[in-house]
């Protein structure tokens, strides 16, 4: 009987504390999540004076393209891949795939980088007249040990290449540009309910 209840005091604290570890650990990767979202939001109301998310537009050669973040950019049109991952980043211009090594796990991922060049010429090929590039952008988790690849960046390197120190120029630019930035969203693909536009208005 005595062993009984001490097995069962044993178990009846042994739950609430499996509990209350799985509740410390949501918590932190909400915060770290948490902390990710308004860094990125923050440099994202900084560079582009105006933002649509996911955007379907017509392919270059034929099919549809994907856009997660188009951003209008006193530089032109940016185009923005994100990714997320925690660890060592290992890739390069010519590599098929690329790595990411963490503590816990190993995985590889194609090369972001067609991807990428398929978004861009797929814009480029609406609007002529403003000048358009993109960004694989890796955020703060990730680190490139062996050179980092082009077209990638991180959210500090984005902000030091995209933001306008002079308003004034910037707003004439952006000016400029709006013709074209209009015909964007009037060449965009019927959006369902999982596709919305955002508009950013810093």
């Amino acid at each position: 009987m005595t062993e009984f209840l001490s097995n069962y005091s044993i178990e009846s604290y042994l739950l609430p504390l499996m509990a209350v570890a799985l509740l410390l650990v949501l918590l932190a990767v909400y915060q770290r999540h948490s902390r990710k979202a308004r860094k990125l939001k923050k440099v994202f109301g900084t560079i582009a004076h105006d933002r649509i998310d996911h955007l379907i537009i017509p392919g270059a050669d034929e099919g549809e393209i994907q856009i997660d973040h188009l951003l209008l950019t006193a530089e032109g049109l940016l185009i923005v891949d994100i990714k997320d991952v925690n660890g060592a980043v290992f890739g390069s211009n010519k590599m098929r795939h690329w790595s990411v090594i963490s503590d816990d796990r190993r995985f590889t991922f194609s090369n972001p980088q067609n991807a990428l060049y398929d978004r861009i010429a797929a814009v480029r090929q609406i609007v002529r007249q403003v000048p358009v590039t993109g960004r694989i952008l890796f955020l703060d988790d990730a680190e490139f040990k062996k050179g980092v690849p082009d077209f990638v960046c991180s959210l500090d390197s984005m902000l030091s290449e995209f933001s306008e120190n002079d308003r004034a120029v910037g707003k004439s630019k952006i000016e400029a540009f709006k013709p074209q930035w209009d015909l964007i969203r009037e060449k965009a693909l019927p959006m369902t309910s999982s596709r919305r536009l955002v508009r950013n208005q810093p």
